[in-house]
């Protein structure tokens, strides 16, 4: 997997985390199955809230287990977080190596497949390439 450099700065703007990421993954997801994962997603409960000290390492670890867990996990982002949630979701993305299905209003939605517990079945990609 190659990776380009990554740009953390904050941004004056009620003091938010911008995050600047470009990565090149070997396989990327689909729009498939992106919709795939947010259909599963919508009948999900957020299982962790992100406050007022925004991204610690605790916190990272425990999005990490759950992830390995549950493979797609739902984050809430409260009002007091002076993060926005697009920019939690992509450090959060880059720190698991995950991926960010999607972000709606405060909501984060992030997919790793597991190593050892694979529960979801993603639809196959179509090879453009032949």
């Amino acid at each position: 997997m190659k990776r380009s450099e990554i740009e953390v700065r904050c941004g004056k703007q009620r003091g938010a985390l911008r995050v600047a990421m470009r990565s090149e993954k070997e396989e990327k997801m689909t729009s498939k199955q992106r919709a795939y994962l947010k259909s599963l997603a919508m009948k999900m409960e957020p299982i962790m809230q992100i406050g007022k000290a925004t991204i610690t390492p605790e916190l990272t670890e425990s999005v990490e287990q759950a992830l390995e867990a549950r493979e797609l996990i739902k984050i809430n982002v409260l009002k007091n977080c002076v993060a926005m949630p697009g920019d939690v979701a992509a450090l959060l993305a880059e720190r698991t190596h995950s991926d960010v299905v999607q972000v709606i209003g405060r909501k984060i939605v992030l997919y790793r497949e597991s190593k050892t517990k694979k529960k979801i079945e993603l639809p196959k990609a179509k090879n453009t390439k032949e």
